[in-house]
C-alpha cells in the first residue's frame, strides 16, 4: 500500500508540473467567483463551475461569462476565446490576486505592506465523461505549495446526482470571496479550511443538497474525531434561500453549527444576507454560544462596474453583553478586460474601546487575474 500510495503522490506531482508549465506558456487565470455573480444572472453555483459547490474552476458557461458579460469591454477581434480545455478530457484554469493594503490601529504607527495572495492552479481530468473525474485545486505561491482540493467525483450534476471522496470545501453557507468575513471565521468552515472525507449531493431542478461526511477541519495531530457538514439551497431566477448545519465531534470539545442564508435580485441591484449561530464546548469555561450575521449589497451601474457594501456582526458569546463587534466595508470592483480585475476597498472595524486593534481602519488595493 506504501508503494501505491507512493507513486500515486508521484503521479500528482507530475501532473501538476505538467499544469504549472503549460499555464505558464498558455495565461494567468481560472476565478474564484462571487455568489452576487450567481445572483445577477439566476444560476446555480455549478452553472459556472467545475467544482460543483461552486468557486475556482470554470466551466465553458463560465469561461464565457467572464468574456462576454462580465467585463466592461470585450477581447479585441481575432484574439481566440479561451474555454480552459486543453483536450476533450482536460480543463485548467488559475488565479492569482496581489494586494496592498494599508492598516491604522489607534495609538499605533500606521502600517503598509503589498504582497502575492496566492497563486492557484486547478485542473479537472475527466476519466470517464460525466461518471468519473479527478479536480485538483493547488496553491503554488506565497509559500510552500499546499494542496486546497484533491477529490475524485463519481456522477455529475446532468446526472442529478454526485460523490466526492478526497481533500475538498465544505458546503456550508454562502462562498464568499472574503474568507476573513465573521460569518465565515466564526463557522470555521471557509475557502481556507479544505477537509478530508465524503461527499454525497443532488442536484434536481431547482435544488441542491449536499451531505459530506469528514475529519473536521480542527481535528488534527492530536485531536481526534469527524464532523457531519450539510446543506439545502432553492434557486429562483430572483434569488436563492438555504439553510446549513455542521455538527463536530472532537476531542478538544464538540461543535455544533447552524446557517440561514439567502440572496435577492432587484434590477441591478444583489442582495446578500447569512446569519451563523454556533455552540461550542471546546472553550476553557464551558459551552460558549456564539453568533454572527452578515449583509451585503451590490450595485452594477454599468457592465465590468460593481460598488459593494457589507455591515457584519460578531457576538463572540451570547452571555456576555457588550462584547459585539462589527465591520463595514465599501468595495469598488472594476473589470475593464476579461480575465483582470482590479478592487478598492475601505473596511472599518468596531469592538470594544479598550481593544484598539477591534476599532482599526483598512484600505486595500487588489489586483486579480483569472481565466
Amino acid at each position: 500500500m506504501n508503494r501505491i500510495a507512493s507513486s500515486a503522490r508521484r503521479l500528482l506531482s507530475a501532473m501538476l508540473a505538467m499544469l504549472a508549465a503549460l499555464l505558464a506558456v498558455l495565461a494567468p487565470g481560472a476565478a474564484h467567483a462571487e455568489p452576487y455573480l450567481a445572483l445577477d444572472q439566476g444560476y446555480k453555483c455549478v452553472a459556472c463551475h467545475v467544482n460543483i459547490t461552486g468557486g475556482g474552476l470554470r466551466n465553458g458557461l463560465g469561461a464565457f461569462y467572464t468574456q462576454n458579460a462580465m467585463a466592461a469591454y470585450k477581447l479585441p477581434e481575432g484574439v481566440p476565446a479561451w474555454s480552459g480545455r486543453l483536450a476533450d478530457w482536460l480543463r485548467v484554469g488559475a488565479d492569482v490576486r496581489y494586494s496592498a493594503t494599508r492598516n491604522r490601529v489607534p495609538g499605533q504607527p500606521e502600517q503598509s505592506e503589498s504582497a502575492l495572495d496566492h497563486a492557484r492552479l486547478y485542473a479537472d481530468v475527466e476519466l470517464l465523461k460525466d461518471w468519473i473525474g479527478l479536480y485538483l485545486d493547488q496553491q503554488v505561491r506565497p509559500g510552500r505549495p499546499e494542496r486546497q482540493e484533491a477529490h475524485v467525483r463519481l456522477g455529475s450534476a446532468d446526472r442529478g446526482w454526485y460523490a466526492k471522496a478526497g481533500q475538498f470545501y465544505l458546503p456550508f453557507g454562502w462562498r464568499l470571496e472574503d474568507d476573513s468575513a465573521f460569518v465565515r471565521s466564526v463557522s470555521g468552515i471557509s475557502m481556507t479550511a479544505p477537509d478530508k472525507g465524503l461527499e454525497l449531493g443532488l442536484e434536481k431542478g431547482d435544488w441542491s443538497a449536499q451531505l459530506a461526511y469528514t475529519r473536521g477541519p480542527g481535528n488534527v495531530g492530536p485531536t481526534t474525531g469527524h464532523q457531519v457538514t450539510g446543506q439545502a439551497v432553492w434557486t429562483q431566477p430572483w434569488g436563492r434561500v438555504g439553510v446549513a448545519l455542521a455538527s463536530t465531534s472532537s476531542s478538544a470539545g464538540n461543535r455544533q453549527a447552524a446557517a440561514l442564508f439567502g440572496g435577492l435580485r432587484t434590477g441591478p441591484v444583489v442582495w446578500l444576507g447569512e446569519i451563523d449561530l454556533v455552540r461550542d464546548k471546546s472553550f476553557p469555561e464551558g459551552r460558549r454560544t456564539l453568533a454572527a450575521a452578515l449583509g451585503e449589497v451590490n450595485w452594477k451601474p454599468a457592465q465590468g462596474h460593481n460598488l459593494k457594501f457589507t455591515a457584519e456582526l460578531f457576538d463572540p458569546d451570547r452571555r456576555v453583553s457588550e462584547d459585539h463587534k462589527v465591520r463595514h466595508s465599501l468595495v469598488y470592483e472594476l473589470t475593464p478586460i476579461p480575465f483582470l480585475q482590479l478592487r478598492a476597498g475601505y473596511r472599518r472595524f468596531g469592538g470594544i474601546p479598550q481593544s484598539p486593534v477591534d476599532n482599526r481602519k483598512l484600505m486595500f488595493l487588489e489586483l486579480h487575474a483569472f481565466m
